[in-house]
């Protein structure tokens, strides 16, 4: 995988870091598009230059509609920030986050021309995004996220905080951790005023100057296994779930066969998460260097279990209120 990210610009910076994820698939996006969403961002940039000067409190969330991404939304509100989210446009529109009191952006990271427009006014990024499981990684994860990233430098942001996760750049046989890794070089690369938090798990966070060009890892007090979860939510549910155990070995199977058929390729790419589950990995650690720097007590940590008290008690009863819960395919426990 490419190491390095050194370009004397960014259509350099994509070049080298599209090299990184060029082993599970090809990206054929070409350079000509890319020059393109910038061109588009610098005129967008220019027009809104006249405007007011950008509140430091006003926050993109994109990914808002994901688990993780509604905490950073109710958390953001309630410390005060304006808070805006990039929604796509769809027949059920995402009415829980204007209700709580976020403004409601459209825009597509599969479609590059229409994230400048999103960051007119924004401050800081906070990026928690990532394909569904009927989306394309490639598509979402990496070019979409670089499109994200080059908007962002040309529209003056002055913080980006993306997502990525623990230890991603030890799994480049993994798609997904693969493309995290490759991100991150080229954020750093980016010139942007960036913190990067790899996570074991979800976590609501806190952001400092200390953290200014760094990458963390965020981790929890347990290591829990898929099991532990389920039964947890059984708990709190007060219902049985319908579990389907299979073995790593046939999941290691069907991606082989998956991989040779182009239309199943990025149901493959996630099946290569069963090749890190296979190695018994512990997803956790220690946590001291991160606590200092966000000036952390490590008891404020919201533990799993009340954080899934908190969803099964508050947060499905307001989708059923607002009616998102009818389509089960709009979230993601």
């Amino acid at each position: 995988m490419q190491q390095s990210l050194h370009s004397s610009g960014l259509a350099g910076q994509r070049l080298h870091a599209r090299r990184g994820v060029a082993a599970f698939a090809p990206v054929r996006s070409s350079v000509s598009r890319s020059t393109r969403v910038r061109v588009f961002a610098n005129a967008t940039a220019a027009a809104a230059a006249s405007g007011t000067p950008v509140p430091k409190n006003t926050v993109l969330v994109v990914g808002a509609t994901g688990t993780l991404g509604r905490q950073i939304v109710r958390r953001a509100l309630d410390d005060g920030y304006d808070v805006r989210c990039l929604v796509r446009p769809r027949p059920n529109p995402a009415d829980f986050l204007r209700d709580w009191g976020a403004k409601v952006v459209n825009g597509d990271l599969t479609d590059p021309a229409s994230l400048p427009a999103c960051l007119v006014g924004v401050s800081t990024v906070i990026d928690c995004a990532t394909a569904r499981p009927e989306e394309s990684t490639r598509k979402v994860d990496w070019e979409g996220k670089v499109a994200l990233i080059q908007s962002a430098q040309a529209m003056g942001i002055q913080r980006y905080v993306y997502f990525s996760i623990f230890d991603c750049e030890k799994h480049p046989e993994v798609p997904l951790m693969n493309i995290k890794s490759c991100t991150e070089k080229f954020l750093e690369s980016s010139g942007l005023d960036f913190t990067t938090f790899r996570l074991c798990g979800f976590h609501q966070v806190r952001i400092g100057d200390k953290t200014s060009r760094r990458t963390l890892t965020l981790s929890g007090p347990k290591a829990w296994t898929t099991r532990e979860v389920i039964e947890l939510c059984e708990k709190m549910a007060d219902t049985n779930a319908k579990v389907t155990t299979v073995p790593t070995w046939l999941l290691k199977r069907t991606r082989a066969v998956l991989r040779s058929l182009q239309w199943a390729a990025d149901a493959a790419d996630r099946l290569a998460f069963a090749e890190v589950l296979s190695n018994n990995e512990v997803w956790s650690a220690d946590m001291a260097e991160t606590y200092r720097l966000l000036d952390m007590d490590p008891g404020s940590v919201t533990t799993l279990e009340s954080y899934l008290q908190d969803y099964f008690s508050r947060i499905l009863k307001k989708l059923k209120e607002v009616g998102a819960a009818a389509d089960r395919t709009n979230f993601y426990v």
